[in-house]
């Protein structure tokens, strides 16, 4: 009985017929006319309407499929990097001899009207017998698929670092951006309001000795710190809490609102940041008129406001430039793929990009001073940094602390990754390594970041290891410092 749930035709075609489009199949090219007779006697002919269900995923696996015309897709219901693997006429799928298959990793359905030819696993024994070719022929298509899982599953795990690295980069470049656009939109309106205020300024026609008292009232304000006149460090700590400062502004508040200034909520905060006390509102009076008190307090603060604005444009714009060199120093870019690569720097880079985990993560470096550059494949090398900083970081739920060394040690460099998680078991220190092999829930990870770290230390001549128990764990990279002949 056909495990698949597809039909025989009502009309079974005959023998030589099926033999015919057997040599269609493309493993199956040149099989002589008695070995494909051979098949089309002992499998079983199939046929399947378009939108037909074949078989449902984790169905047992008890044929190998010749597909003699139409089209299959098979898909899977749980996800994956592989979600549809088409089958067209002409292929072989199924379960093959040699294959460790069990069980159908997707739902298979008919695209069209589908003809094929089965051949139950019972009989896999008699078919290598009875056709000694058979055996070459299916491990050609065993390791076609190897071959083909294996560059699909890797490039969804380079997919997945993009996607994780796009993240990250969004993320850090986020706060400088919206700082920076926050500050225009605050210099933009500070100039805008010092505009209007300039003809206040000209009708005020102050004196030679009234302008150079304000500009030493100025001077000396500008001078200082944001704490207060006389203050010691210790209450200059207390001077920052939010109440103080609340209270603070709000007297100097009060006191341009008495004295009838326009404004005095936004006059004052200006004034708090940069630690104008009501005192020196009251040595500034004594040197002019209400009016001019006024006036010139308000132009100082919107000036203040615009000096706070073009530092924090700096700033932000000095952080997306820092950010802009990491991540070129991360990736290479501009660079030959065989360069002269200064690894603290880039285990320094490979932590800026991931930053955004960083929050509660406390990072520790020990880096020998004057280490020496090697040659390398620095972009390479940094998906090595990569990979083994995420294993850390996953390892510490993105809390605890992370140790960077490196270190020369006989002639190798010596880099070492340690984390304070809860370590790894010993029966899976030694498979951690192994391709496609997984701690991860389903859908968080591939198996194939420390895969690939390995292959790339050994593509430098290096060695990859590590050493675990509760509460620390340590990856270990020697690499030698004369990386010329490893390539």
């Amino acid at each position: 009985m056909l495990s698949l749930a597809v039909t025989a035709p009502a009309l079974p075609t005959p023998v030589e017929k099926i033999a015919e489009a057997l040599d269609r199949i493309g493993p199956l090219h040149g099989l002589p006319l008695e070995d494909r007779l051979w098949l089309a006697r002992h499998g079983a002919e199939m046929v399947a309407s378009a939108g037909d269900i074949l078989y449902e995923e984790g169905a047992p696996a008890e044929h190998m499929v010749l597909i003699l015309k139409g089209e299959i897709h098979v898909r899977r219901q749980h996800g994956g990097p592989m979600a549809l693997f088409i089958g067209r006429a002409g292929q072989m799928t199924g379960v093959l001899p040699f294959s460790r298959m069990k069980t159908y990793g997707g739902q298979g359905f008919a695209i069209s009207p589908v003809w094929g030819l089965l051949i139950a696993k019972d009989i896999f024994p008699q078919m290598l017998e009875a056709i000694p070719s058979m055996a070459e022929r299916v491990v050609h298509i065993l390791l076609d698929r190897v071959r083909e899982v294996t560059r699909i599953e890797q490039q969804a795990e380079k997919l997945a670092a993009l996607g994780k690295l796009a993240g990250n980069l969004a993320h850090e470049l986020n706060n400088p951006a919206s700082a920076a656009q926050s500050a225009a939109a605050s210099l933009g309106l500070a100039l805008s309001a010092n505009r209007q205020n300039r003809f206040k300024l000209v009708n005020l026609c102050l004196n030679e000795e009234q302008i150079g008292n304000i500009q030493s009232w100025e001077e000396d304000i500008l001078n200082r710190t944001a704490s207060l006149p006389g203050q010691t460090q210790e209450n200059q700590a207390q001077e920052t809490n939010a109440l103080a400062f609340i209270a603070r502004e709000e007297s100097l508040r009060a006191w341009l609102a008495e004295l009838a200034c326009p404004d005095p909520w936004e006059i004052a905060p200006q004034l708090a940041e940069q630690g104008v006390t009501v005192a020196d509102l009251d040595q500034l009076r004594s040197l002019l008129g209400p009016n001019e008190t006024c006036v010139s307090v308000q132009f100082f603060a919107r000036y203040l406001r615009a000096s706070r604005s073009v530092e924090t444009l700096a700033h932000s714009t000095a952080r997306i430039f820092d950010l802009i060199e990491a991540i070129k120093a991360y990736s290479g870019m501009d660079r030959a793929p065989i360069l002269e690569v200064d690894v603290p720097a880039g285990l320094d880079a490979t932590v800026q990009m991931l930053q955004s985990r960083m929050t509660n993560v406390q990072i520790e470096r020990d880096y020998e001073p004057g280490l020496p550059t090697i040659n390398a494949y620095g972009g390479e090398l940094n998906q090595v940094w990569t990979a083994l900083i995420e294993n850390a970081l996953d390892a510490l739920g993105n809390q605890g602390l992370v140790r960077l060394a490196c270190r020369l040690e006989a002639e190798m460099l010596l880099v070492e990754i340690w984390d304070t998680g809860p370590g790894i078991p010993p029966e899976l220190q030694e498979r951690i390594f192994e391709p496609f092999f997984t701690t991860k829930a389903p859908g968080q990870g591939l198996g194939l970041g420390l895969d690939n770290a390995m292959r790339i230390v050994r593509k430098h001549r290096g060695h990859l290891s590590v050493r675990s128990e509760p509460g620390s764990t340590c990856f270990r990279v020697r690499l030698p410092l004369d990386q010329l002949q490893a390539y």
